[in-house]
């Protein structure tokens, strides 16, 4: 099932909302429903919902690489690199189109990336994040990762907008990060939409309220 995440949800809300539905409609209580690469809570879009035998598909979907609208504030940063996080001022200084356009051309292809410390990467047992609340730095490593395209970039200080084509394993919100570092300005990730996954599209998924018990095995596709 490909939903339309709304802002706000979590990846596990939309799956639990789903399977909750799933076994009202077939009644068996058993029935298993995951997802195939998570959103966070700020971001909305394409989520893959994956329900009974397709769960143990869910890797070959998560391999798939993603398209993404993704929106940068410039000028401060954020500890979680995106709008959630406590955002820290860093300069007013508005670069030019040209000094960003520069930037963003420098990340496309193949590069080393290190995960945010707000993410749900496991570490010795225990997600980053959990860690990064108590205060533990957790010791991540960089993962190469391929940017294969960033386009309609839209620029209105201190707003950065553009689309981006990534492979699977990429944060957006470490490419965020990355460019504010790069520019000497600081940057987070301040919007984020989910438009393609492999070759599933945004424009074939359906919200989550419309969504009922009654009309989900009309909702199901595996195309």
């Amino acid at each position: 099932m490909l939903v339309d995440k709304p802002k706000g949800w979590t990846s596990f809300d939309v799956v639990a909302k789903v399977r909750s539905l799933a076994r009202q409609a077939t009644g068996d209580k058993k029935i298993k429903v995951g997802h195939a690469g998570t959103l966070d809570p700020m971001a909305t879009g394409l989520l893959i919902v994956l329900i009974g035998n397709y769960t143990k598909k869910q890797d070959e979907f998560m391999k798939l690489d993603k398209v993404y609208e993704a929106e940068l504030t410039l000028g401060a940063t954020s500890d979680t690199y995106d709008a959630e996080g406590t955002i820290t001022s860093v300069s007013d200084v508005v670069p030019s189109v040209d000094l960003l356009q520069q930037t963003l051309n420098g990340f496309i292809g193949s590069i080393e990336q290190m995960p945010p410390a707000y993410s749900a990467l496991k570490i010795n047992g225990k997600k980053a994040y959990e860690l990064a609340r108590k205060g533990v730095q957790p010791d991540l490593k960089s993962r190469k990762v391929t940017i294969y395209s960033i386009d309609d970039i839209n620029y209105d200080y201190p707003k950065l907008a553009f689309g981006v084509h990534v492979s699977s394993g990429t944060y957006v919100r470490s490419l965020a990060n990355d460019i504010g570092q790069k520019v000497n300005l600081g940057a987070y990730l301040s919007n984020l939409r989910r438009t393609r996954i492999g070759d599933y599209n945004i424009s074939k998924a359906i919200l989550i309220t419309d969504i009922t018990s009654e009309n989900l095995s009309s909702k199901l596709t595996d195309q």
